[in-house]
Formats: structure tokens, sequence, C-alpha cells
């Protein structure tokens, strides 16, 4: 196999998996590190299941105010509260809010992180940071949010719902697809993205059929791990950069933007890269001989896959308006990459967020479906 000059940077990172075991390593692990003071970051929603992951540790603080997004004033006050007690370590448990809210004290304070994720985000296996202010959210990357260790649980998953199960798998989903074309991408992330697309495609519906199935949650886990490598190191593609805008500034919610999101810019991009398309297709569980091009059989095979986990379709189910087309384009239009495989107008711009928004079902190049 002959590959184009390309450079590689993989992440340095402890990952622990094991079902049941949490608190056994939670515990271990601030050990390893002989940690003194020891901040757990966790929603009100997530203190019982953080309270069971931390039993076998001493907590000196516990950190509540967690928010999608992260604004800037509750990275302030978190920021303050750690440094007022003189924090050594950080636990976030929870899902891609509560990790980045921890990332945002790591930013500034430099304490390190151990992350038992509750959910599918990713967030836990990038050195990506995320900050709301004035209705914008901005991003960026720097090695000390990256967690030091992640702590996988799949039974601490099994809390939650199904219908957040999808909209948050998709959302590892869409890292993977983001992974194939982003202005980073390479052999090697291309290679975890679609390993990691695979085991999503296969994890979700056995998750939507039997929610305790342990044996799906842990696929998911491992397949939302290998993407979000993938994305930290293929950068942030045009989904990232639409669902930044949905989010930072309409205040829509982070999973459901992206699972509704991906289906349209693969609709977008697959044409310009008949060869990855083809990649993806298999990837999602679809056949290369269906006869409808890579392409089509990319977007099809997805299509069907939303269709067996019910997944959430409309945009306008969450809160984005008609009105809000105009001021989303012209903000993703300044943030679009310029290595998008289809160039990015705001004419195409604006058929696939009026499509999301409406729930219309993509077809290849956001033609109608006849």
């Amino acid at each position: 196999m002959v590959l184009d000059v390309f450079e590689h940077v993989t992440l340095g990172q402890r990952v622990v998996f094991g079902a049941g075991r949490a608190a056994e390593h939670v515990a271990a692990e601030v050990a390893r590190r002989g940690a003194g003071r020891v901040m757990v970051v966790a929603s009100p929603r997530e203190r019982e299941i953080a309270e069971r992951v931390c039993a076998r540790i001493e907590v000196g603080v516990w950190f509540d105010d967690v928010v999608q997004h992260v604004p800037v004033g509750k990275a302030q006050r978190a920021r303050a509260v750690a440094a007022e007690r003189g924090m050594d370590l950080l636990v976030s448990v929870g899902g891609g809010s509560t990790v980045g809210l921890a990332k945002a004290v790591a930013l500034t304070a430099g304490i390190p992180i151990v992350a038992v994720p509750t959910t599918y985000a990713g967030s836990e296996a990038t050195n990506v940071w995320g900050l709301t202010e004035d209705r914008t959210k901005t991003t960026g990357v720097d090695d000390r949010v990256l967690p030091a260790t992640v702590i996988y649980d799949a039974t601490l998953t099994t809390s939650l719902p199904v219908d957040l199960s999808v909209a948050s798998g998709l959302n590892g989903l869409a890292h993977c697809v983001d992974s194939l074309w982003a202005p980073r991408a390479d052999p090697i992330n291309q290679a975890l993205a679609l390993e990691g697309a695979r085991a999503l495609a296969l994890a979700l519906p056995g998750i939507v059929s039997d929610p305790a199935d342990l044996t799906a949650r842990e696929r998911a886990l491992y397949g939302c791990y290998l993407s979000a490598v993938a994305f930290a190191s293929a950068g942030s593609g045009l989904h990232h950069k639409i669902c930044h805008v949905l989010g930072g500034t309409f205040d829509l919610p982070h999973a459901q933007t992206h699972a509704i999101v991906l289906r349209y810019v693969v609709a977008l991009n697959t044409p310009a890269v008949p060869e990855l398309a083809g990649r993806l297709a298999v990837a999602l569980g679809g056949s290369a001989d269906e006869g409808q091009g890579p392409a089509g059989t990319a977007v099809e095979t997805l299509n069907r896959l939303y269709e067996t986990l019910d997944a959430p379709r409309r945009l306008a189910d969450h809160g984005l308006t008609e009105g809000d087309l105009a001021e989303a384009v012209s903000r993703v239009l300044e943030a679009a990459p310029p290595s998008n495989p289809t160039p990015v107008t705001r004419e195409n711009l604006t058929i696939l967020l009026r499509d999301a928004l409406e729930g219309v079902t993509p077809s290849p190049g956001l033609q109608p479906v006849r």
C-alpha cells in the first residue's frame, strides 16, 4: 500500500475498561497519582452515580454547576473553587458537558483530569476544549485539557434513556464521519474512524433492542473512544462547525443536534469522495453491490440506521426556527473549513440547514428525494 506523505500525532492517555469496576479503578488511579485534594465534577442528575463511583476515595469538593456548552461564567466559578480549595485532581463523572467543565478548569489551572464517562460523547478522549460567551462558542486545542486517564464502565451508561443513548451514540458517529475528511485527516485516523463507525452501527441497534445489554453498551463505548481519538487527530470538520454554531448561538442540545445534522453532511460530502463513501457504507453495514454508487449506498445505509434507531430528525423539534437560518448560515460560512470535500456555499449550506430543520430525508448531493 502506497501512502501519501502525512504527519500523525497520537495523544498520550491511560484508558481503563471494566464493567462494574469504576469505583475500584477510580480509587486505584487516585492512589497511583498520590492525589490528596480531589474535586468531583458531576451534574445534580449524575450525583448518585458519582457518589458510587467515588465511594472509595476522599472527596474534597463536589461541584455540580454543570451546563451544556460550558458558559464562561460557569467555568470561571469552577476555576475559582478549585483554586481556593487547592485541588490537585479533577474527577469528572458524566457526559460531554461535565468533562467540558473539567477541561475548562484544567485549561487555566493545569490540574489533571480523570474522566468517567456516562454517555458516548467522546470528549474524554480529546484535547479539545469549548467555551460559550455572548451566543458564540469558541473551541481550541490544548494538551492540558486532555484527561490523563479515562475509566470506562458500561454499567454507568444504563441510566441513560434509550433516546439519549441513540443521540449520544450518533454524536460519536459524527466524530467518525468528520474524521474522514477533516483538515488533518490521514490514513491512520480514517482507519480508527471507520472501525469506530462499524462498532457504533452494531452497538446502537443492540441498545435499542435491549437497553440492559452490556455487550452492546461496551461496544458503543469502544466505538465512541475510537471516534474521539480519530477526531482529536483529524480536527474539526464541517459537521462540528455547524453544530458549534447551532449549540453556542441558539442553545440547541448537543447530542441531538449532532445526531440530526450528521446525515446531511454525509449527503453533501460523499459524492466528492467516492472511495471514502464506499468504505463508510461498508462500515455502517451496507453492501458495496447495492447499485446506487458509493455515495448513494452510504447515505441510504445511514438512513436505514436512523429508521432502526428511531433517531432524532428535525432541528425544529429542538428550538431552531426558519428565522434563525440566515444567521446560522452566515456564522457557519465564517468557520467552514476550506478543505471540505464539497465547497461550502451559502446556497448549499442553506439547503442543508433547511432540510435538517424540517427533517427531509437526505439524498446524495442534497438533491430532493422523489
